[in-house]
């Protein structure tokens, strides 16, 4: 849902795009306010998104992006063995843990994304076929894609959650803003 995102400082670029990627981030919490683990987990249309499945698949590609950009492995390494993962709560994780880690998550994005020099500056791509061999992209490509990332799968939460209870958007953050 798209809520108000206040302009940023005059010349802080990155304050702005930190501020829509946190807008989103919000829609997302918002979706599992008040839902039990049960029906976070739930799959209510023929997807199979889940709000937690969603939860978990947002922080860890967040995470995933800090990481390469700083020339490191992402926490979870995923491929055909364990990809089945991504968009579903295993062993040991709850709504409240994942959003818990993704709070940890958007605060290293905040700090890693206000202390590179340049938004110009480059990292490379990972070695996956689906990205141009020996490609780079730049510190503001990173934050649209979290952005775009986030915002996707914001909308999906958004259908999701409605498809639950008939909880709307405009109701949620209504409620959050009572809480």
């Amino acid at each position: 849902m798209v809520t108000h995102v206040p302009s940023e400082a005059p010349g802080d670029e990155r304050g702005a795009l930190l501020a829509f990627l946190e807008e989103q981030r919000g829609g997302i919490r918002r979706a599992l306010l008040g839902l039990t683990e049960e029906q976070a987990a739930s799959r209510p249309s023929a997807s199979e998104l889940s709000l937690s499945g969603l939860l978990k698949h947002v922080a860890e590609v967040e995470q995933g992006w800090i990481a390469r950009a700083r020339g490191e492995a992402p926490a979870v390494k995923r491929d055909a063995s364990n990809w089945h993962e991504c968009f579903v709560l295993v062993e040991g994780e709850t709504v409240a843990s994942q959003l818990a880690y993704w709070e940890k998550v958007a605060a290293e994005t905040e700090v890693f994304l206000r202390s590179v020099p340049s938004l110009d500056d480059t990292f490379a791509l990972p070695p996956d076929p689906w990205f141009p061999p020996e490609g780079r992209v730049s510190m503001r490509w990173l934050a649209l894609h979290l952005i775009r990332e986030t915002a996707r799968h914001a909308g999906h939460a958004d259908i999701v959650r409605e498809s639950l209870d008939g909880a709307t958007a405009f109701e949620l953050a209504d409620r959050e803003r009572a809480a």
